[in-house]
């Protein structure tokens, strides 16, 4: 997970952006010009700069000089644009950025430009370790009871005169889950549990968790809506 800030005067653009990034598991800031992008960099050191050339107060490679010139480019920035030329990305590379990206932005180069970028500026973050349910162990009499014999029915207990049957076990549980419950419930419950733990383990990368699952990202995303599963609360609580 990094800090982002995104820079672009287009607000279809800087919320698109957001909420990709977002539910990568990242922090994601947003200017919607330069002023703002330099009170945002005033105060704090985002890990990632996703800037854009075109913007109607200061372009970016103007911004982007700015920082070089006053030691302020300390963190990488990929440059975005739809009507850049070839020599405007070449200008904005010599000056210091890292990478440019062609709008409208395909989402996998996108991410993989992201990837990339966080990769080069520091060393990867190890996903947080899912840890599973305890298990609690028999008392010793029931091991032993349970060890006699695994599929016959218990034998009654004497009171008296009387024989008792003993109280039977309860119905075994999965993941939390009770075989009691209706089916449809019982699989939206597993699969809930499931795609959690991909979250938690993949560090809420929906990018590796598409991949460990074997789903598409648009079904990927689909599923986790339906499911009621939001990946960045997930993430966080691992």
């Amino acid at each position: 997970m990094a800090n982002i800030l995104v820079v672009d005067d287009e607000m279809g653009i800087r919320e698109l952006l957001s909420e990709i990034l977002g539910d990568e598991g990242h922090v994601v800031a947003t200017a919607e010009n330069a002023q703002q992008a330099r009170e945002i960099r005033a105060t704090s050191t985002p890990e990632l700069v996703l800037l854009d050339i075109w913007m109607p107060d200061t372009d970016g490679v103007t911004l982007l000089k700015e920082w070089q010139r006053d030691g302020l480019l300390t963190m990488p920035v990929i440059m975005m644009s739809g009507h850049a030329t070839i020599d405007t990305a070449v200008e904005a590379t010599r000056i210091g950025a890292l990478n440019f990206l062609e709008k409208p932005i395909a989402l996998q180069k996108l991410l993989k430009a992201v990837q990339q970028a966080l990769t080069r500026s520091q060393e990867p973050v190890r996903p947080p370790q899912f840890h599973a349910r305890p298990v609690v162990a028999p008392k010793p009499e029931q091991a032993a009871s349970q060890a006699g014999s695994l599929t016959a029915s218990p034998a009654p207990v004497l009171h008296g005169n009387a024989a008792v049957a003993p109280a039977l076990a309860p119905e075994p549980q999965l993941f939390g889950l009770s075989f009691d419950m209706p089916l449809r419930e019982a699989r939206d419950a597993f699969e809930r549990a499931y795609f959690e733990h991909h979250l938690v383990r993949e560090g809420g990368s929906m990018t590796r968790v598409a991949e460990r699952t074997g789903l598409e990202r648009t079904h990927l995303y689909r599923k986790l809506k339906q499911l009621g599963v939001e990946p960045a609360k997930v993430a966080k609580k691992g």
